[in-house]
């Protein structure tokens, strides 16, 4: 049973980062890309960046490139978004994602860009 565990989120000024990390369980982690999704209050989740199997291939919506960073490390059997130059539109709930064929969320994770 794929399990996903978020943290890392909290409150950030503009311009501040923070590195929000996802540990996986219960799934043969090497056989499943990884995404981090994020919701604003009153808009639909969106697809922020994307990671393949292996680690060597990733994607991420213009709105973050050159902003984020999303990396993994298989043997810890983590996932990470480093997030840097915050804005306050990054301000969601920010949820990791296990990929093969159905997705499986974790809980999320409260990112707060304000002063």
């Amino acid at each position: 049973q794929v399990q996903l565990v978020e943290s890392g989120g909290g409150l950030v000024q503009p311009g501040g980062s923070l590195r929000l990390s996802c540990a996986a369980s219960g799934f043969i982690f090497t056989n499943y890309a990884m995404r981090w999704y994020r919701q604003a209050p009153g808009k639909e989740r969106e697809l922020v960046a994307s990671i393949s199997s292996a680690g060597v291939n990733t994607n991420y919506r213009d709105s973050v490139k050159g902003r984020f960073t999303i990396s993994r490390d298989n043997a810890k059997k983590m996932v990470y978004l480093q997030m840097n130059s915050l804005k306050p539109e990054d301000t969601a709930v920010y949820y990791c994602c296990a990929v093969r064929g159905s997705l499986s969320w974790g809980q999320g994770t409260q990112v707060t860009v304000s002063l």
